[in-house]
């Protein structure tokens, strides 16, 4: 198989581990954190500043790669141009395990400050929970 194809999910289902070589050339099993560090890497590489954000799922990766390993709550905004193109992602507010307080007035500002043509909202829930809370609800 090419390092340009991708595995099926029959692949995936009977690859029991991910290999990565030592040092010393030995291969051993990779740790999660490897793993997680490596996809961070090539997803960075897809999305970085002036990366165009073309569809729902680009923005999701974009989102994902910054979002998803936190612990605690941020809400962030992702600063585009008339072209969709990333100006910037900026943690707006950062909160807890549950919560955060978001100010619109202060995103408004940024993103005239950016002279960005539009704006993608986002926070994130670490537990997990997909639903969105009343107060979610409540500021969308």
């Amino acid at each position: 198989m090419s390092p340009s194809s991708s595995l099926s999910s029959a692949e995936v289902v009977r690859a029991d581990v991910l290999l990565v070589r030592d040092a010393e050339g030995c291969y051993r099993p990779a740790l999660a954190e490897e793993v997680l560090q490596v996809a961070r890497r090539v997803l960075s590489r897809r999305v970085r500043r002036g990366a165009t954000m073309s569809s729902p799922q680009a923005v999701k990766d974009h989102l994902r790669l910054h979002l998803g390993v936190l612990e605690h709550e941020v809400f962030c905004v992702l600063f585009l141009d008339a072209q969709h193109r990333i100006i910037e992602l900026r943690q707006m507010f950062r909160g807890t395990v549950s919560q955060t307080s978001v100010y619109p007035r202060e995103v408004v500002k940024e993103a005239l400050s950016l002279n960005a043509a539009a704006v993608v909202l986002a926070h994130n829930h670490p537990s997990g929970a997909a639903e969105p809370s009343r107060a979610d609800e409540f500021l969308t």
